[in-house]
């Protein structure tokens, strides 16, 4: 931890030069973490009498070769990290909505617990904790939750979906970038006047810990390996500044403090959820937490997306086909061809979270090899169904997960959440590997086919 100026702080990216040898891991290795990102709605997967056209052609290996054969198809934009994906069909939720498939999905997609019954509808909640609040209250220091975080606008009817403390116990998000920057670099409890000095001289927290970044460059006894890991550190943070300042609609950094009501603009989503996983990347590189959410739309998503440039009606409209929130209205025009290129808007939002985390060279593999990020849904498809809803992770965990290929499972989300849980280094009671998580009606266990 770097100190500097009216107590701004920078964590650092674990360094081998001072972590103790461990047979087990590399040194300046991270512990294992994961990162989920929620996209709402559903995927243009074979539906009815639609055809497929977001998983690959077929179950296997997985190869940047093979994905390119399948370019017609959303996951191919992934094709650059194809060997550290494995794409799992088949989860299902094990329970029935009540009142609203999205707010049921949203309930069920991290916690596998049961809707409430009251409240219901739009305002159902889970009656389970989330496996992010699980990973954050097992292995995350006493106090130090997940990092909670959101991209897009909330429109009122069904906003945060995603992380819970505990049963009907909700936690809200982040979702202005420039707010969990602050937080992340100790800026938060700035006093606003030293915050309006700051922003005017367009000053870098990396200006504030100076004396104490020089020092360490410095050092002698510091590896090549670690000089050329926190240059990238530093140049990220510089990085997402220039981001915060340049890509959001403000002249000046001054004006950020102001951006919450723009950053849910539809202009905006993918720049911000760009913005936000920059800031996740840093906060798990410096191993701040090990578990972090994004969501990405709120309750039914009704992002107006541009595509060919063109900006279309709303994502939660063209999921249901019809020019309606409702259960009819006119059809929309190639609605199932513009779901499948929102299909791939999301897919490339997750693709620059997994080159973030690969650009980290720890000291064995990358940041992306020590965790697992997750892309996935609250729906399945057009219909919005809890069958086949789609779960996409990347990255082994140290070791723990068979990457590179695509799986065709049919189990309930509980195993898979399991599975992810144990692979990041929680137990169940006796001290085993995480079997029992979810509902305890659920059948335990964990997902096999992806354990190396």
């Amino acid at each position: 931890m770097l100190r500097g100026l009216f107590g701004v702080t920078v964590a650092l990216p674990f360094l081998e030069t001072f972590a103790p040898r461990r047979a087990a891991a590399g040194t300046g290795d991270v512990p294992p973490f994961a990162i989920f990102m929620r996209q709402a709605n559903g995927v243009a997967q074979a539906a009815g009498d639609e055809p497929e056209m977001f998983w690959p052609s077929e179950t296997g290996p997985l190869s940047k070769e093979s994905l390119e054969r399948d370019s017609d198809r959303a996951v191919s934009e992934l094709k650059d990290h194809a060997s550290k994906l494995i794409m799992v069909r088949g989860i299902n939720f094990a329970f029935p909505q009540n009142g609203c498939g999205h707010s049921g999905g949203g309930n069920q997609c991290l916690t596998a617990a049961r809707v409430s019954d009251n409240p219901k509808g739009n305002e159902s909640l889970a009656m389970g904790e989330s496996i992010d609040n699980r990973i954050a209250t097992e292995l995350n220091s006493p106090g130090v939750e997940p990092l909670t975080l959101y991209a897009g606008k909330m429109a009122g009817y069904i906003n945060e979906v995603l992380s819970y403390r505990g049963p009907k116990q909700l936690r809200a998000a982040e979702r202005n970038p420039f707010n969990a920057y602050q937080k992340l670099f100790g800026l938060a409890d700035v006093d606003t006047e030293v915050q309006q000095a700051l922003t005017a001289r367009r000053t870098s927290v990396n200006d504030l810990v100076r004396r104490d970044m020089q020092a360490l460059m410095s050092r002698r006894d510091l590896s090549k390996s670690d000089r050329e890991r926190l240059k990238l550190h530093f140049d990220s943070i510089r990085d997402l500044e220039v981001a915060l300042a340049c890509e959001l609609p403000a002249e000046r950094v001054a004006e950020m403090e102001a951006i919450s009501p723009k950053a849910g603009s539809s202009d905006n989503i993918e720049a911000v959820a760009r913005m936000q996983m920059d800031i996740i990347a840093l906060a798990m590189a410096c191993g701040v937490t090990r578990a972090a959410t994004l969501q990405v739309g709120d309750g039914n998503d009704g992002t107006e997306y541009t595509i060919n440039g063109v900006r279309q009606k709303s994502y939660h409209k063209i999921s249901h086909r019809i020019d309606s929130d409702g259960t009819s209205g006119p059809p929309i025009e190639g609605a199932q061809e513009l779901h499948h290129q929102i299909d791939r808007i999301h897919a490339r939002m997750f693709k620059h979270l997994l080159d973030r985390l690969s650009s980290y060279e720890l000291g064995s593999g990358t940041l992306l090899d020590h965790g697992v990020a997750v892309w996935l849904n609250d729906n399945a498809d057009k219909f919005h169904s809890f069958r086949k809803v789609p779960y996409i992770l990347a990255g082994g965990a140290a070791g723990y997960l068979k990457t590179g290929q695509f799986v065709d499972v049919k189990v309930n989300n509980n195993k898979l959440l399991n599975t992810i849980g144990t692979a990041v280094g929680c137990t169940n009671g006796q001290g085993g590997p995480l079997d029992n998580f979810g509902d305890e009606s659920l059948e335990g266990g964990l997902v096999d086919p992806i354990i190396a």
